[in-house]
C-alpha cells in the first residue's frame, strides 16, 4: 500500500534549516515510509495515532490517518519529545 504524504509548512522550514546531506537522507527515508511504513518506525506510547521514524539522530514525527501520513515535526532526538 502506498500512503499519501502531507508535510506542514513548519516541517518544510525545519527541513530547509538542515544540511543538504541530512535533508537528502531524511527525504529518502520518508519516500520508503510511504511504501508500507518501512523503516525504523515506532508507535509513540503516550500519544494516540502518533508515530516516529528514526533517521540517525533525527526523528520524523507523524500521524497516520487512513491512507495519509501527516508529518508534523522533524527534530533532533534531544528535542523531539518535549
Amino acid at each position: 500500500m502506498r500512503y499519501r504524504l502531507f508535510l506542514s509548512e513548519e516541517v518544510r522550514e525545519q527541513l530547509r534549516a538542515l544540511p543538504q546531506e541530512t535533508r537528502r537522507n531524511i527525504g529518502q527515508r520518508i519516500d520508503r515510509l510511504q511504501t508500507d511504513l518501512t523503516g525504523d518506525v515506532k508507535k509513540l506510547s503516550a500519544r494516540d495515532g502518533k508515530y516516529r521514524l528514526r533517521v540517525g539522530s533525527f526523528r520524523v514525527l507523524f500521524e497516520l490517518q487512513a491512507d495519509t501520513i501527516f508529518i508534523y515535526a522533524v527534530k533532533d532526538r534531544k528535542e523531539a519529545y518535549d
